[in-house]
């Protein structure tokens, strides 16, 4: 083999357990404290040593990678499932607030992985979130239900601006889902 890539193997059932374990724990503190929350509260709330959570993330940003990947996934999906549809704009605005409740949620999560000091930790997640929503941008633009010339990296901006604006808020998911059907009233056509 001429691939200068490791082979990786498979991991064994208990090494898996404690990844999925980890990214739990580490999900579930970033919901409350942020992408700052502690490493080694997430080794103690996953039940695992601090040796074994750096074993399968070497550092913060892959193990803050893990837990985007899998919420950025079930955005993707979701995403999809909307494409199907009849009324491709309420599609659209159906998933830019669910796009807005994931951002709130992740408390600065996708922030702190797009200005990581390695540019390619969460540009997959980003580019994953961008082709899913240009797919439905483009049906509600071939509806002619939203403005000429709005594209989705504008409305990505928008959603993740009333993120960051309401996630310290007591209820931030209720306050960004309130601004984001201000500034949804604002793409449609008129």
């Amino acid at each position: 083999m001429t691939d200068d890539a490791p082979l990786r193997r498979p991991l064994r059932a208990d090494a898996r357990r404690n990844v999925e374990k980890i990214v739990s724990a580490a999900g579930a503190l970033i919901a409350e404290h942020g992408a700052e929350a502690s490493l080694e509260e997430v080794a103690r709330r996953a039940g695992v040593g601090s040796a074994t959570l750096h074993r399968h993330f070497p550092s913060r940003q892959v193990l803050l990678e893990a837990v985007f990947k899998d919420r950025v996934e079930a955005l993707c999906a979701k995403a999809r499932d909307l494409l199907a549809e009849p009324d491709p704009g309420e599609a659209l605005f159906t998933w830019l607030r669910a796009v807005g409740a994931h951002a709130v949620a992740n408390r600065g999560l996708g922030a702190s992985l797009l200005h990581a000091d390695d540019p390619t930790l969460g540009k997959t997640c980003h580019d994953m979130i961008t082709d899913a929503g240009d797919a439905l941008l483009a049906c509600a633009r071939a509806a002619g239900v939203v403005r000429p010339g709005i594209t989705i990296g504008e409305l990505l901006k928008l959603v993740s601006a009333i993120a960051l604006a309401t996630e310290r808020e007591p209820d931030g998911a209720a306050e960004a889902d309130r601004l984001l059907a201000i500034a949804i009233h604002g793409v449609r056509a008129r």
